[in-house]
């Protein structure tokens, strides 16, 4: 092994937060409240970033189940285009 390989410093990689950590946050929120974890005069403001958890999460879904309807509906489209080619 040479001494270059020894020495080379790993890549880092960049933090990433996916839609479902942002699920699990809510979720996180949700029980706390439900524990009483927080006090009345904290419950609009962790209920105002509960809300836009959700709302955002809910829109990331719409968004890719609209995508993968789209691809569906394009594969089904070229699969009759195949189809309809073979039979005549």
């Amino acid at each position: 092994m040479s001494e270059q390989e020894t020495t080379a410093a790993p890549e880092a990689v960049a933090p990433s937060v996916t839609v479902n950590d942002l699920v699990n946050i809510y979720n996180i929120i949700d029980l706390a409240s439900k524990r009483g974890a927080f006090q009345a005069n904290e419950l609009s403001s962790v209920g105002a970033v509960a809300n836009k958890v959700k709302e955002f999460v809910d829109h990331v879904q719409a968004a890719q189940s609209a995508a993968a309807e789209a691809a569906g509906d394009a594969e089904s489209g070229q699969n009759a285009d195949v189809k309809s080619e073979g039979e005549a």
